[in-house]
């Protein structure tokens, strides 16, 4: 005959049992996310085995698109989506989906690239331009780099083809396609082919929040702990990948993970630093996340053009509880 005090210890033993189960569960992450440096937190977390550390395993999913982003994350497809962050504010608006953005990541990185005949602006007049999804993120950096350069949005046309390297890929192959948001790797492949440089987004737009990771809220909720771990893992990886003491390293790490020359991982990496794209410990920019809000009122129409208070979006509590505990 057991005891009560016997008893006790069984329910308590048969809850951590099923604590942990449940931990478990949750333990693998499959993260979608755009192929290119914008993931060096992630790259670096896997390498210097933060990830499993913090008893995470997490399997990071190339989007040849925002539209399978949006999409595979809000049918539960992927657990965790980072890219950028105007994806989210789409997602919530024009699809209705709950979700929350729980951390920041970067300020993008992208240059407008033209063909090699391009020369101004105003030859932009009448042509095509080659963007990822025309109504979001970079498409809309593109659409106000013009605007504030005297060009219209009705005077011009679009296409969507795809994520950086696909647009990349495009121009080089359809010299139709005028223009086109570009970010390292991608903006350094560009150049050496012969595409020309009309300088970086934020040089006429100001502070950006681009690349930011969000999730389904019910999902977060459910997963609290687990994206707590996973946040913290992140940081850690931001931060070993940000120590100059770390760069020989990381090159190999990213060259080895996007299939490029280290060359090529060296000279994008040094743009990073000049442009200060990656926000220390993976903060999000609220100034930066404002400015993605406005261009959405502004290029869209959005709102009447008076946006709403970014708090919308956002629930940073997760980041906030995973930086105390670091």
């Amino acid at each position: 005959m057991v005891s009560g005090f016997g008893k006790s210890l069984i329910a308590a033993a048969a809850l951590a049992v099923a604590m942990s189960s449940g931990a478990q569960a949750q333990d693998k992450l499959r993260v979608i996310v755009f192929p290119g440096m914008s993931n060096l937190a992630q790259f670096a977390a896997e390498a210097q085995g933060y990830y499993k550390k913090r008893n995470l395993t997490v399997e990071l999913i190339n989007t040849p698109n925002s539209t399978e982003l949006r999409r595979g994350l809000a049918e539960g497809r992927y657990d965790i989506a980072h890219g950028g962050v105007d994806n989210a504010v789409a997602q919530v608006e024009n699809d209705k989906t709950d979700l929350f953005v729980f951390m920041g990541g970067n300020s993008g990185l992208n240059s407008l690239f033209v063909q090699p005949e391009i020369t101004s602006y105003d030859q932009l007049r009448g042509k095509v331009m080659a963007v990822d999804s025309p109504n979001t993120a970079f498409a809309l950096l593109l659409y106000k780099m013009l605007d504030v350069k005297g060009i219209k949005r009705k005077e011009y046309e679009v296409k969507g083809v795809g994520a950086t390297h696909l647009r990349l890929q495009a121009m080089l192959k359809d010299k139709t396609l005028a223009a086109g948001m570009l970010s390292p790797p991608g903006s350094i492949q560009a150049a050496r082919a012969g595409l020309k440089d009309f300088g970086s987004a934020v040089s006429v737009i100001g502070p950006y929040q681009s690349d930011a990771g969000w999730v389904l809220r019910k999902w977060g909720k459910a997963n609290a702990d687990t994206l707590t771990r996973y946040i913290q893992a992140n940081v850690e990886g931001i931060r070993w990948a940000l120590n100059p003491a770390n760069r020989a390293a990381l090159t190999t790490i990213v060259a080895q993970r996007l299939k490029l020359p280290p060359d090529v991982v060296a000279e994008s990496l040094k743009i990073a630093d000049a442009q200060k794209g990656f926000a220390v410990d993976s903060r999000f920019d609220m100034q930066g996340f404002r400015n993605v809000l406005q261009l959405r009122a502004d290029m869209l129409g959005t709102w009447g053009g008076k946006p709403p208070a970014p708090d919308k979006y956002l629930d940073l509590s997760y980041y906030d509880r995973a930086l105390k505990g670091l």
